[in-house]
């Protein structure tokens, strides 16, 4: 196709077999689309595509990925805010019927059934090397293994009994990413030998960094974890992704030492105004009867 169609924060370039996304860099764009410049999506990446009112007179354009095709996206499961999405065009309204062609362009390409899973990766993930500072350490990745060097500042007193990590990809089944704009956010190494209930809090879990305020922001820490992920599938593994679990409790009391920091860190949170005063209080207790 070759035509551009420009939106706020990015413009999309129809080609015959893709999407060219480009991502604008401003100050109004978010971070995380600012982070990735730009995308080449197949057509074979997408399962459909909507058209719907936006807000402010405005509508929105998007490409539904289809399940399995974007690491990025797998990473995400479900986690992003609707701005951080990469695969939404907002426009003015104005321009409603220039997008209706576009979208009825697009669904005229498209082929298969919109509900089967990719059986690989057709977007590209983010590059390596990656890195980006946690709350507890610095986690790094070179394309072929993750390492994470503790912070003595933050890190808990089983993670430095640990040491620090370096897992190589082909001992990994996939990793967990929970955003760090929800509470208690972290990104897990998901290892192959190692069963879900084995797992415990990622504080205390040497295969886990923690996400604190200003610590592991979105637009560092999920192109990571896609990275990760894309070298995991390439490898042969699984390439399982999601935003978390329940954890099981821990036998025994913990460190009075790493309670104190949970809390130090929990009231960070809550003068920040990312932790309501009912979060607050409800977490502090937990942890205060964990002693």
């Amino acid at each position: 196709m070759g035509d551009v169609l420009a939106g706020f924060h990015a413009a999309w370039e129809f080609e015959s077999d893709s999407v060219l996304i480009r991502f604008e860099r401003g100050i109004r764009t978010p971070k995380l689309l600012q982070a990735l410049g730009e995308r080449r999506v197949p057509l074979e990446a997408i399962a459909g595509v909507t058209l719907t009112p936006g807000k402010r007179g405005t509508v929105v354009l998007h490409a539904v990925p289809r399940a399995g095709a974007d690491p990025l996206m797998d990473a995400a499961a479900g986690q992003l805010k609707e701005g951080c999405d990469p695969y939404r065009l907002v426009l003015p309204a104005e321009r409603e019927t220039l997008a209706e062609y576009y979208a009825d362009e697009l669904r005229a390409r498209l082929d298969g059934d919109e509900d089967a899973r990719a059986d690989r990766y057709l977007v590209t993930a983010p590059k390596a090397p990656l890195h980006f500072k946690a709350y507890d350490g610095k986690a790094s990745f070179d394309g072929t293994a993750v390492s994470f060097r503790w912070f003595w500042t933050g890190a808990s007193s089983a993670k430095w009994k640990a040491g620090d990590q370096s897992v190589p990809v082909s001992d990994l089944s996939g990793v967990e990413w929970r955003s760090p704009e929800l509470f208690e956010g972290h990104l897990r190494l998901l290892r192959r030998d190692a069963s879900e209930q084995q797992r415990g809090p990622a504080d205390q879990d040497p295969a886990a960094v923690v996400f604190g305020l200003g610590y592991g922001p979105v637009h560092e820490s999920l192109p990571f974890a896609a990275s990760v992920l894309a070298a995991v599938r390439a490898a042969g593994g699984s390439a399982a992704a999601g935003p978390g679990h329940i954890e099981p409790a821990q036998s025994g009391r913990r460190d009075p030492a790493d309670i104190a920091e949970r809390i130090r860190h929990l009231g960070e949170l809550h003068q920040a105004g990312l932790v309501t005063d009912a979060e607050f209080s409800t977490k502090k207790a937990e942890l205060l009867a964990e002693l």
